[in-house]
């Protein structure tokens, strides 16, 4: 059955159950997968995925910014705004705006220096850059970067969820983005339709349970009130390319899980610029109107007020 219409069946199926969010401390967990078609992932199993759009929000039919690049995409979606703010066109990060467009990780320690903030990527240039100011600023508390050319992507995403998994086991963070790269390139090598890239995507959603499995595992969490934003930067050409304008590169997908999700459908004008100002909202961070955020709180059952108007997809 197509992703779309199983969400809106277990929607419906859930609407009148939709549990009531609690008053746990507020938690984030985000977590970045490169390069996923949302068609093709409607067709690979992705139990840890399903389980969560059960309990959420979900659509395949968000957009991401032009280019449909990997320097742009996570810089819209790490702080909320297209690239004619952030100032991000290609994988150089040069003309990089940080400064006045930072991550979410950032504007929560200068909204809560007191709480602790936590990243790891495997791709290198969100974290270190030599041509700019990267993505994931230095205020993050903790910020791990492993390199998958290196160590090998499918081992790099591994070790990657070790890490976040240590993490959320040994620590109290408030918020984790956790990058994973596989999946992009292996399509890069391997195409978008065939059996490797399917392989990459389940191997992505396993990875997604075992970080489910470590929040889960808290001994705290059943005080805590957990919010998962999953995403991706862009979508992809058949033949595993990207960076065009084409609805199969611009088109993605968004999914916001826990008990302070909405069970309701989602509006239109979802982007990747959501993901950050939901993170926030979910946080209790006040979004400042003179952040110029391009995106809005997305996919929570109570809206924060003011109401928003996000900016135009570019």
């Amino acid at each position: 059955m197509p992703r779309t219409l199983t969400a809106i069946l277990l929607a419906l199926a859930t609407l009148s159950c939709a549990p009531v969010p609690d008053e746990g401390t507020p938690k984030v967990l985000v977590i970045g997968i490169d390069g996923v078609r949302p068609d093709v992932l409607a067709e690979v199993p992705t139990p840890a995925l399903d389980g969560l759009i059960a309990e959420g929000s979900y659509t395949d039919a968000a957009r991401t910014g032009f280019p449909s690049v990997s320097g742009p995409g996570w810089s819209s979606f790490l702080n909320g705004v297209w690239p004619d703010k952030h100032g991000v066109t290609d994988n150089e990060f040069g003309g990089e705006r940080y400064a006045t467009y930072p991550d979410f990780l950032t504007r929560i320690e200068r909204a809560r220096p007191e709480w602790e903030t936590f990243a790891v990527v495997d791709w290198t240039p969100l974290a270190r850059s030599e041509t700019g100011a990267p993505p994931l600023s230095d205020a993050i508390d903790r910020t791990i970067v492993l390199d998958g050319y290196e160590l090998g992507w499918l081992e790099a995403d591994e070790a990657s969820v070790d890490s976040a998994v240590a993490a959320l086991s040994t620590t109290d963070p408030a918020a984790l983005f956790v990058y994973l790269g596989n999946p992009d390139e292996t399509s890069h090598q391997a195409g978008s339709i065939g059996p490797e890239y399917r392989a990459a995507i389940a191997a992505a959603d396993a990875h997604v349970g075992r970080l489910l499995d470590a929040v889960r595992g808290r001994a705290t969490y059943a005080a805590e009130d957990w919010l998962v934003l999953v995403s991706t930067d862009h979508g992809r050409r058949a033949d595993g390319g990207h960076g065009g304008d084409t609805a199969e590169e611009r088109t993605i997908f968004y999914l916001a899980s826990g008990p302070s999700a909405s069970r309701e459908p989602l509006p239109a004008g979802v982007g990747v610029v959501s993901v950050a100002p939901t993170a926030l909202a979910h946080l209790g961070i006040e979004i400042d109107p003179e952040w110029q955020l391009d995106g809005c709180p997305t996919g929570l059952a109570e809206s924060p007020a003011p109401a928003c108007v996000p900016g135009p997809s570019r």
